[in-house]
This record gives C-alpha cells, structure tokens and sequence, in this order.
C-alpha cells in the first residue's frame, strides 16, 4: 500500500501521519518543494546514503579528533576525552534529531534560516535573517577550518619525509588556497561527482578509522592499564578543576558540527522529508560510536603523557611513538585525506546555504548568487562565493595564527546558535508546530527542551577564557570576532534589510512555480 505527500500552501504546516509498520510510502518531492513556494532548480540525486554521507564526511571524526585530541590533553585528560566524549555526544544526538524533525517539515536548501522564519510568531524577518547569517558565517569558517587543518598536517607529512622543511603560516595559507581551488573546482563539476566522492569518503572514513584503530590496539607491546580512562589532567593553568573539565568537553563539540549538511542538500534528495532527517541523525549516531573507538585506540596508546600532550600536533606523536615513523606517516596520509573529504563536503553544503539565502534576496548581489548553471544544475557562481570567502577568513593565518583560531571558534558558535534558533522557535509553538512524516511524537519537545539548553551552555563554554594566564596569544577572540559579526549583520538589518527581507519568499502557488521549473 502506498501513500502521497498531503501538499499544502506555504507555511501551512503538514498535519501529521502514521503509517502501518512495513508500508511503503512514496513522497512527491517536487510538489513538496511546490507547497512551500519554489521551483524545482537542481537535481535529485542524493539517495538517502548519500544524504547520509554528507553529514557523515563533515562531522569526519578522524578530522575532529585528530585536531582537538591536544586540547582535550590539557583541559580534563582521558577523563573528559573518554566520558565527555560519550556524554556530549548524546547532547549532540538530542540537537540532530530536534533538528532533523524540523528538516522533515521543512525539507529545503535553506533549511535553518527558511524553517526560522516559518516557525517563528513574530518578526520572522529578523529570526531568519539572524539565523541564515549565523549559518553562512559558521559554513564559511568551517570550509576555511577544514583546508587549514587539512593544510596544516599536510605541512607535518612533509617535515617527517624531509626533515629540512619548515612549517610557517604563509606556507599554510598558500597550500589552503590549493585546497579550496580543487574542492571548488570538484563541486562546480555535477552534483554526481559530489555524491560519488561523499559515497567513497564514507568508505575512506570507516576503513581508516578500522586500521588506525587496529594498529594502535595489536602493533604496541605495552597499553595503559583499564583505569587510565579515569585519570583526570588539568593543564589550562586554571585552579578550578570542574572548569577545566568543562572546557575538555568541547574536543567533542569541535568535532560534532556541519550535520545540518544534510538539511541543505534537502532538495538534491529524494524523499527528502525522510531521508533527510535520517540522514542527520544516523550521521550523529555512527559518528559517536566509530568516534569512541579512535578515541579509546589513542588514549591507551599514550605513552609519555607529558610529551605527548606538549607536541605540536599529539596524536601525530602517538602514532610515532606506538608504531614507528614509517607507519606513522602511511597512517598520517589517512588523516589527510580525511581532513580533504571533510572540506569537500563543507563546501557542497556551504554552497547550498548561500544558494538558498540569495534565493530569498538576503545576500548583496543575491541575483547572481543563486543562479544555477544549464549545463551542470549546480549553482556554480555560490561555489566560488564560498571559496573567496573561505580564502578571505584564512587569510590572517599568513601573520597571526591567534586571529584564525578565533574565526574557528565563531564557527562552532554561529553554527550552533543557527542550530538552536529553529529548535527553541519550534519549542515556543509548542503543540501547534505540525511535523512532517519523520517526527519524535511525545518525545518531541523534551529532547528540544534538552538541545536548546545543551547549545547554549556549549556556546556559553567557547566564549570563555581557554588557557591561564590570559595573554595577547592565549586570549579567546571568539566573543570580538562574534560580536563583530553580529553589529554588521544588525546594522545592515536596521538600514536597509528589514525594509526588504520578511523572510523566506514564495514565488508563487504550487502551480505557479511547478510552471517555472528547470528540470
């Protein structure tokens, strides 16, 4: 027995439906994307794996641990790498599944900022407007991360095959720059290739993930004991350990960020207001097991704590000191081509959020930005758009590394306060919010009571101090960087853009715009 999609106008929310165990149910994805106001541009090419492996490839827990495992060393130790690892990814499971419910309701390239101002009461302008630009600068300072870290060990693969090289920003930036070109050079091409790359990366990051794993567990004669999970580590220079150990919990935030991949490639996706919410929280599920069993694997290959947790790059030293160099360099390429897929997908998606934002006239020059090209059906001119802006927000790192890390920090930050504005909206139409046909039922709205306050505390904890004593080179920028980001978008929003944006637009009834569409 099969079922249609009920399509309704926009911003009439779908009632909700359920369906006998085992029955099929077929979607009308256009006439879907019709009911909320838009024609149909790009094509439907992400099966639900594939949905899945986007979301997947950007969290890239080999990516996230590997760059935030030195920080956990210092703030909280095994401890906190082990246990807030578990603990915080269940947080993080509750924020995907909010969010994924309102991605089957809302199954649209503009996802955060378009379900914002659906959601919202009052002044839905403005909630959209805040959240699509949390959202464009969190995409962009996670593109620009993602090429910097990737760029960054690559630098380090380089200085163990030949001891004579020297890192140095500049060298950093220049090999970043590299990077975006060919990761926009790929997503300019079709959106097959993209999805065919996301299939392999999967496959690149569980294979990795199993060897590294594997190595570090048989190739070491000698592990630390069970109970070395518990031990505790304060090295931030604050007395207060419970801070400390607060402050470890964010390895697992750095990691757990970019699933809302997913959503933005709702409408490249067929039966989206299914597979997109799976999409999401089977990323986040799979991530935290395969990521606890790195996490174990590297733990219990430490060998000289001290050392390990003063080396530029700790789990590099690991590798070294457990398995050899040679093996260590094979394991590092892993790594790197990793912290690459990961890139890759952060743009895909980052594109699709500008795409969707220009669409609804909210970027300068919003025309051109969301046109698509005839020949590849991917909104190629956005692509660019992502990688100039990645570029521009890397480029400080050629004199200051400080300034960079602060740019990742309103990464995280902008990503998940855009995460949390649809949730808590969600939260305030309480019984009045309609799902889709994937929605949480009664459980709804304690586990969005559980991710708004999981996000606010976690954003609380990446504006605070990181290191003591707070110097010029220890301080966290993050609040100045973001807070900047904020007075631009809030003057530009009193000047001109609540005059002009109300929001997410329709271009018309479901027959109107089924009559514009492109494919």
């Amino acid at each position: 027995m099969s079922e249609r999609t009920t399509v309704r106008r926009p911003g009439i929310p779908r009632p909700r439906r359920r369906h006998r165990a085992g029955a099929e149910v077929t979607f009308d994805d256009d006439a879907t994307l019709h009911a909320m106001g838009y024609p149909r541009k790009l094509t439907r090419r992400f099966r639900g794996f594939d949905n899945f492996a986007i979301s997947f490839t950007i969290i890239n827990i080999i990516s996230g641990i590997f760059s935030a495992f030195g920080f956990g060393m210092v703030a909280g130790g095994p401890a906190i790498l082990v246990f807030g690892w578990i603990g915080v990814s269940l947080m993080v499971l509750f924020v995907g599944a909010a969010m994924g419910e309102i991605a089957s309701a809302y199954p649209t390239s503009g996802a955060l900022y378009f379900s914002a101002g659906k959601l919202a009461r009052r002044h839905r302008g403005a909630w959209s407007w805040y959240t699509g630009w949390l959202n464009f600068v969190g995409q962009i300072g996670g593109t620009a991360a993602t090429g910097y870290a990737a760029a960054t060990f690559i630098q380090a693969f380089v200085a163990m095959q030949w001891p004579g090289y020297t890192p140095t920003g500049q060298r950093t930036v220049l090999i970043t720059t590299a990077i975006l070109l060919v990761q926009a050079l790929a997503n300019t091409y079709t959106v097959q290739l993209v999805a065919t790359l996301n299939r392999i990366s999967v496959w690149w990051l569980l294979i990795g993930m199993s060897v590294i794993v594997a190595a570090l567990a048989l190739v070491p004669t000698r592990h630390q004991p069970a109970s070395f999970a518990t031990h505790f580590h304060n090295g931030t220079g604050f007395d207060c350990p419970l801070y400390a150990a607060m402050l470890g919990l964010l390895v697992t935030s750095w990691t757990f960020t970019g699933f809302d991949g997913s959503f933005h490639m709702s409408e490249e996706t067929v039966r989206a207001t299914v597979n997109t919410p799976k999409g999401i929280t089977r990323a986040i599920a799979a991530s935290a097991v395969t990521g606890l069993a790195l996490m174990l694997a590297l733990v219990y290959a430490i060998r000289d704590y001290s050392a390990v947790a003063g080396a530029s790059a700790p789990p590099v030293r690991i590798l070294v000191d457990a398995l050899g160099t040679g093996a260590a360099k094979l394991l590092l390429l892993v790594v790197i081509g990793a912290m690459l897929f990961c890139g890759l997908a952060n743009m895909t998606s980052n594109t699709r959020q500008i795409f969707a934002f220009a669409r609804d006239g909210a970027m300068p020059g919003s025309r051109l930005w969301h046109s698509v090209s005839p020949r590849t059906r991917t909104p190629v001119k956005a692509v660019w758009l992502a990688a100039a802006c990645s570029l521009l927000l890397i480029t400080p790192a050629w004199w200051s590394h400080t300034a960079f890390t602060a740019i990742v920090s309103v990464n995280v930050v902008g990503l998940y306060l855009a995460y949390g504005a649809p949730i808590l909206l969600r939260l305030r139409l309480g019984k009045e919010f309609r799902p889709g046909p994937w929605h949480l039922g009664r459980w709804g709205v304690p586990i969005a009571l559980t991710a708004v306050v999981w996000i606010a505390a976690s954003s609380v904890l990446f504006m605070l101090p990181h290191a003591s004593p707070i110097t010029p080179t220890t301080f966290n920028y993050a609040p100045i960087a973001l807070a900047a980001v904020l007075a631009v978008a809030t003057a530009w929003w009193f000047a001109t853009a609540r005059r002009r944006f109300q929001g997410p637009v329709s271009y018309g009834s479901p027959d109107e715009v089924a009559a514009m569409d492109l494919i």
